[in-house]
């Protein structure tokens, strides 16, 4: 999620004599559909599930995937911008965000994909609500997946862990504690315009965090508000039309966030020989 995040507002309901916080805004639009603001403070939080102790933790890569990080260099990314140097930390077979460094994303782009990649939050804990364990998996720079540290950590529905960031919270929160491994497995489906820029499919997502479905192929509103152009707090749109083929990124949040163990493969095509 965005940076400048952290000035969100803060709403106190008072009962007695003690005030519960609780993150987000009532301020923003409503979500077509649904009869909750972007961000919103009184939206409910997804169900704690439990997760089992490993799921698809450290899974070996399929033949068919392109393996973007085994532990060693970050030769399949750059920087935020177009061929800069990704600048993350590598150490002990893990790659780490670096305050100020910004995301790294894929030199190559896939078309319609299956994501797996295994990520911890920090084991100290600093900060609350966005400002503890935050990053995303931004898909072309404007779908995000978001990445928090949401163990005993309440923030809006629709930014914890595994949320379509600003549009659909996930079904549960299948977060592990801070600094313990866990697995996003991600299928994207990407957009579609026809040839008069008319939107045809929209993108839709099926996330499973360690074992846990979060989401299954839900759709995206459009762009994820913060990035990609679209501004903090606002509805998600579809701007101008792409192709199919798009790069995976990870976001700096100026946490220290880990990354291990990151394949993708095209999910190709029924009746497809090759």
């Amino acid at each position: 999620m965005p940076s400048f995040a952290r000035l969100l507002p803060w709403f106190v309901v008072v009962t007695g004599s003690l005030a519960a916080q609780t993150p987000g805004y009532k301020d923003t639009p409503i979500i077509p559909g649904t009869p909750w603001h972007v961000h919103d403070s009184d939206r409910p939080p997804p169900r704690v599930v439990t997760p089992g102790a490993t799921f698809s933790q450290l899974a070996p890569a399929p033949s068919d995937a392109t393996v973007l990080f085994d532990g060693k260099d970050l030769g399949q990314w750059e920087g935020p911008r177009n061929g800069s140097e990704a600048k993350w930390k590598v150490a002990d077979g893990y790659m780490e965000a670096v305050h100020g460094a910004g995301g790294i994303r894929t030199k190559a782009k896939f078309a319609d994909f299956q994501l797996h990649l295994e990520f911890a939050t920090p084991a100290i804990v600093k900060g609350s609500s966005q400002e503890r364990g935050n990053s995303g998996v931004l898909i072309n720079g404007i779908y995000e997946v978001q990445i928090l540290d949401s163990f005993n950590n309440p923030t809006y529905a629709d930014g914890q862990a595994g949320a379509l960031y600003g549009q659909t919270p996930p079904l549960v929160n299948a977060s592990k504690p801070p600094g313990e491994w866990q697995s996003y497995d991600i299928i994207f489906d990407s957009p579609r315009w026809d040839d008069g820029g008319k939107l045809t499919k929209p993108a839709a997502v099926t996330v499973i965090h360690n074992g846990v479905v979060l989401h299954h192929r839900r759709e995206y509103l459009g762009s994820t508000d913060g990035i990609g152009g679209v501004p903090h707090k606002s509805l998600g749109v579809y701007g101008k039309p792409h192709p199919p083929e798009v790069f995976v990124e990870l976001q700096d949040h100026n946490n220290p966030v880990r990354y291990r163990n990151v394949w993708i493969r095209e999910l190709g095509h029924y009746d497809e020989a090759k």
